[in-house]
C-alpha cells in the first residue's frame, strides 16, 4: 500500500487496517459495526488499558512498526494473563499524522494481530484520528473462566515468591539501543518485542497463587505493589535471580551492575506471583523470596537490606532503564 494516510483517508484507512486481521471462536461480531461483540462464557470481563506514545515509549529509528504493534499487544494482554484470565480481544485506539505513510499502521496492525494470535486473542475493533504524533492506545479483554480472579492484595506472610519469564532483557536491550549499538540482537529484540508468558497467568491462578502482577515498571517495584496491597514486606534473593553470562558482558561494557536491570528494569512483562509454601511449582517458575511481615523497612528488600539504587518506571519521573 502505497501512499500517505492523508491521501487514503480515514475509512480508506479503516479498511486497509481490519482487511489484515483474523478472528477467533470469541468474537461474535468484529469490526465494521457499531461496537464489537465478544463472548464472555464467565460473565465477568477483565480489562486494561495503555497508551503508547511515540517519543516516550517508542521510537522509530529503533523499532518498526511491526515491533511497536507486537509490544503494544503484549504490553496489555499481559496485564489480563497476571489476573488469572485468558485474553479474548484487544480494541485499538490509534492517532497519526496525515502524511504518515500507510505502510506504517498497516504493519502495526500486523505486529498486534501476530501477538494477539501467540495469547490467543483478536483484535476487534477502534478508532483512528490524525493527529501531530502518533499514539497507539489498547484496550484488552480477558475471560476468568470460572476462576476467581488474582489480585496484588492476598499476598500471606509464609508465602514464596515465583517469576516466569525474562527480567533485565528489555532494560540490558535498552541500554545497547541507547548507545547505538544493535547487538547482542536478543536483548535488543527483547526490548523491541517482549514475549510475556501469557499462559503462565491462567496457570498460576490454578495452582492456588495468592497474589500476581506482570513486570512492567521492574520487579522491585511491581514487588512493591503486591505488598502495598497486601500489607506484607517481600524480601527478593538476588542469588536465586539468573543473570546471563551476556547480560554481564553487555553490563561490564556499559559499566552498569546487571543486578540493576533485573531488579529495576521494566518492560519484559514477565509474571510475578506469591504461593503458599507448599505449592508444587512447574519448572517454568523460578522461587526468588518469601513474603514476610510487615515491618519498619521498606516493604520490598533484597537479601534483607533496602535497595538504595534508583529505579523502576515512573511515568511522570525521568525515565529509567
Amino acid at each position: 500500500m502505497k501512499g500517505t494516510v492523508g491521501e487514503l483517508g480515514e475509512f480508506g484507512l479503516i479498511r486497509e487496517l481490519t482487511s489484515r486481521l483474523t478472528t477467533t471462536p470469541a468474537v461474535r461480531i468484529g469490526p465494521g459495526d457499531d461496537a464489537a461483540v465478544v463472548a464472555a462464557p464467565d460473565r465477568r470481563v477483565v480489562a486494561s488499558t495503555d497508551i503508547l506514545l511515540e517519543g516516550r515509549h517508542f521510537r522509530r529509528d529503533w523499532s518498526t512498526a511491526y515491533d511497536v504493534g507486537r509490544k503494544a499487544a503484549a504490553q496489555n494482554l499481559a496485564d489480563i494473563a497476571a489476573m488469572g484470565a485468558v485474553p479474548t480481544a484487544l480494541l485499538l485506539g490509534l492517532v497519526v499524522p496525515a502524511e504518515l505513510p500507510v505502510t506504517w499502521p498497516s504493519e502495526l496492525m500486523d505486529g498486534l494481530r501476530d501477538e494477539c494470535q501467540v495469547a490467543g486473542a483478536s483484535v476487534v475493533g477502534g478508532d483512528v484520528v490524525r493527529g501531530d504524533t502518533i499514539m497507539v492506545s489498547i484496550t484488552a479483554l480477558g475471560d476468568l473462566r470460572n476462576q476467581e480472579p488474582v489480585t496484588r492484595a492476598g499476598a500471606q506472610p509464609g508465602d514464596v515468591v515465583a517469576v516466569t519469564g525474562w527480567l533485565g532483557w528489555s532494560a540490558a536491550g535498552y541500554a545497547v539501543l541507547s548507545r547505538g549499538f544493535r547487538s547482542p540482537r536478543a536483548f535488543v529484540e527483547a526490548h523491541r518485542r517482549p514475549e510475556p508468558p501469557y499462559h503462565a497467568g491462567p496457570a498460576a491462578a490454578g495452582l492456588g497463587a495468592t497474589a500476581m502482577c506482570d513486570v512492567s515498571d521492574g520487579l522491585i517495584a511491581d514487588l512493591g505493589h503486591i505488598a502495598e496491597a497486601s500489607k506484607v514486606r517481600i524480601d527478593i534473593r538476588s542469588g536465586a535471580i539468573d543473570i546471563p553470562t551476556q547480560m554481564n558482558d553487555i553490563g561490564q561494557a556499559v559499566g552498569v551492575d546487571p543486578l540493576q536491570w533485573v531488579l529495576t528494569g521494566g518492560e519484559d512483562h514477565a509474571i510475578v506471583a506469591t504461593f503458599p509454601p507448599d505449592t508444587k511449582l512447574p519448572a517454568r517458575w523460578k522461587v526468588i523470596g518469601e513474603v514476610l511481615n510487615p515491618s519498619a523497612l521498606p516493604q520490598v528488600t533484597v537479601d534483607g537490606a533496602p535497595w538504595t539504587s534508583k529505579g523502576g518506571w515512573d511515568h511522570f519521573g525521568d525515565i529509567e532503564s
